[in-house]
């Protein structure tokens, strides 16, 4: 029966290579390799989550050629023969499903390395300066050195032929080595490596002659490349055009065209401030000049998908991030059953966030089980009992719905008149429609759960329904703090809960936001796009410090462009008519005048009625979410199924 994605599900060539679907799944390290660049169990399990899923086909993230090439980064090393049996293992497990499986290549990422992970400086095409400490001066490749790595290629690119894989993607992405000797911004070359766009492109054609004579003839070699490097001095769209020409040439078999580079790091993992599809406009210039099929990522939905295949402009639609939080994505696009896709809230905390931040392996802030499909499974409870669930916020919902897939007689109790807690107020702003979709989804599942959901409803110690549970979690979720602030109570200052839900509180257009974290920004953003004149005050020295910093990268960009002032180092004294007063660190005291005022102060832990029932029934209560630690969506999510799934 046709359907609005049908088109996502016809098949396709890539060389002599015919995919089942216009799905793959982007090429995203795990960081869960072993020191010695064996892949791990937990991988394999991933990655045939998705090919289970229906994905047409998966690029892994990178595979590096040698250690020192990785550079401390733990993904896979092709480098030894003992590698290959666990490839072997998780080519066979995705391959079972039909899936195409493709190995991602790399020699590195040159000068973007992460410097505290090794004790040596990063190499690149020239002596230039290192991206996360310019004070480290690359070592410019020798020609000989070029040489080595060539062989390297073959003898990589042969041991993944061997493994099984069905071809080769090379990684010349977002400022990585390959692209420093791409692009004249680091390529200062004066030999047969530099130059002319003939001359820089010499490093990645040899790269593509390398990997085919290991490979054969029929094997695909992709080629990953950022089209637009969208910063002053880097590559635009027009300048990369020749270079896919003299990539064809070369043999290259498909190109995996995006945006980005360290310098624009927000297009490398687009947070939700960029939107949707948002490098699908370098399709069409594309198109015009090579032949060989296309596939783009940055952040597409089903539609913008469907959009862009009819569009011809590419071949293949890339979700990444979106396959992390759902991996039945396809699947359920196949069946139409589009609103039970889980979205990924673009939050970028808990996938790159952790590899990053934390070196430690990729997870989900909405999918808990993403990297650990074993060790998190949700197996049937021995025998079914009465689970009370009070607090409809992200960890109420997943403690309901894990617990309700498990076969226990869930009720979640809600006090005000919807579900979704805090996300239901930081999701008004359009550029968070993932989490209003997130709040949806919930709402769904728990529905065809048969969850009993009471709303307008809120709990006390002595209710009976306590009494007859079997297990009772608390997910009551924190409240805006308020600091004794003179003034603080005046008609004209408001929460930002209220500003979110309230819209018609926010009376004029002079608005002047106290508090220049996340909510504060984000609301401060939302109301200038409305057309408001917005000044956000901060304590702190800059505004937007507990954003993550990938997020707050497009974020601040954003707010200048909407011509948000932010008055870092201020502190709020008063609130009189017509403003406020604050200090700076000096003394210097400035009346600010606003029409409202909206307070982003932070939050607090809500625990009044939690600790009160727990006091009662101790052997049969959990506390969740944010009344037990203030924390964001990632972390109330997990703490839910945490609870619901240890039961």
């Amino acid at each position: 029966m046709s359907h609005p994605y049908e088109k996502l599900f016809t098949p396709f060539s890539i060389g002599n290579m015919e995919i089942k679907n216009r799905i793959v799944m982007s090429p995203m390290g795990t960081n869960s390799a072993g020191p010695d660049g064996r892949i791990s169990l937990d991988e394999i399990d991933y990655y045939e989550e998705r090919a289970r899923g229906g994905a047409g086909m998966i690029i892994l993230g990178a595979q590096f050629l040698t250690e020192d090439l990785a550079q401390g980064v733990l993904e896979g090393i092709v480098e030894k023969d003992y590698v290959v049996p666990l490839l072997t293992d998780l080519v066979d497990a995705v391959q079972q499903y039909g899936t195409k499986i493709i190995a991602q290549l790399s020699c590195g990422t040159g000068r973007n390395a992460l410097i505290d992970r090794s004790d040596k400086p990063p190499v690149s095409a020239s002596a230039i300066p290192a991206f996360a400490d310019p004070s480290v001066i690359c070592h410019p490749l020798t020609v000989e050195e070029i040489r080595v790595i060539m062989e390297q290629f073959k003898d990589s690119a042969a041991r993944l032929k061997r493994a099984g894989f069905d071809g080769i993607e090379i990684h010349a992405h977002a400022g990585y080595l390959i692209d420093q000797f791409m692009s004249p911004l680091w390529n200062h070359r004066e030999d047969e490596y530099g130059g002319s766009t003939e001359k820089r492109m010499r490093f990645a054609v040899e790269i593509v002659q390398a990997i085919r004579e290991a490979v054969g003839p029929h094997m695909p070699i992709l080629f990953r490349i950022a089209l637009d490097h969208r910063f002053e001095g880097g590559r635009t769209v027009e300048d990369s055009l020749e270079m896919l020409q003299i990539l064809e040439r070369a043999g290259v078999n498909a190109i995996d065209i995006d945006a980005g580079a360290y310098e624009r790091i927000d297009y490398i993992f687009p947070p939700a401030y960029l939107g949707d599809a948002c490098m699908d406009y370098m399709c069409e210039p594309a198109r015009k000049v090579v032949n060989i099929p296309i596939l783009n990522s940055g952040s597409h939905t089903p539609e913008s998908a469907v959009k862009l295949i009819e569009s011809g402009n590419a071949d293949f639609i890339m979700f990444g991030r979106a396959l992390i939080a759902d991996p039945e994505l396809p699947n359920k696009l196949r069946f139409n059953l589009r609103e039970d896709i889980r979205p990924c809230i673009r939050c970028n905390e808990e996938c790159i966030g952790r590899t990053i931040e934390r070196n430690t392996k990729i997870s989900c802030a909405v999918n808990i089980q993403a990297a650990n499909e074993k060790r998190f499974a949700i197996r049937p409870a021995a025998a079914p009992e009465k689970v009370v669930v009070i607090g409809g916020g992200p960890s109420g919902l997943e403690a309901a719905r894990v617990a309700a897939l498990r076969g226990h007689d869930v009720t979640l109790f809600e006090k005000e008149a919807t579900v979704g807690g805090q996300v239901t107020s930081a999701a008004t702003p359009e550029f968070k429609s993932q989490l209003r979709g997130l709040i949806r989804w919930y709402e769904r599942q728990l529905q065809q759960l048969g969850v009993k959901v009471y709303l307008n409803t809120e709990i006390t110690p002595d209710d009976a329904v306590l009494e007859a549970a079997d297990h009772i979690l608390i997910g009551t979720g924190a409240v805006p703090l308020v600091p004794p602030i003179p003034g603080i109570d005046s008609d004209h200052v408001i929460g930002a809960i209220e500003a979110h839900l309230q819209p018609e509180l926010v009376r004029g257009d002079h608005i002047v936001i106290t508090g220049g974290g996340l909510t504060g920004c984000d609301l401060g953003l939302e109301l200038a796009m409305e057309g408001k004149q917005i000044t956000i005050v901060e304590m702190r020295p800059e505004a937007a410090q507990d954003v993550m910093y990938i997020n707050r990268a497009a974020l601040l960009p954003m707010l200048e462009e909407y011509g948000v002032r932010i008055l870092g180092g201020h502190k709020v004294l008063s609130f009189e008519e017509g403003g406020l007063w604050t200090e700076q660190a000096d003394g210097t005291k400035t009346f600010l005048e606003a029409d409202t005022v909206i307070n982003a102060f932070g939050m607090r832990k809500n625990t009044a009625v939690a600790e009160q029932i727990k006091a009662r029934y101790s052997s049969k209560t959990s506390l969740i979410g944010d009344c037990v630690k203030i924390g964001k969506v990632g972390t109330a999510v997990r703490s839910g199924f945490y609870a619901a799934n240890a039961m």
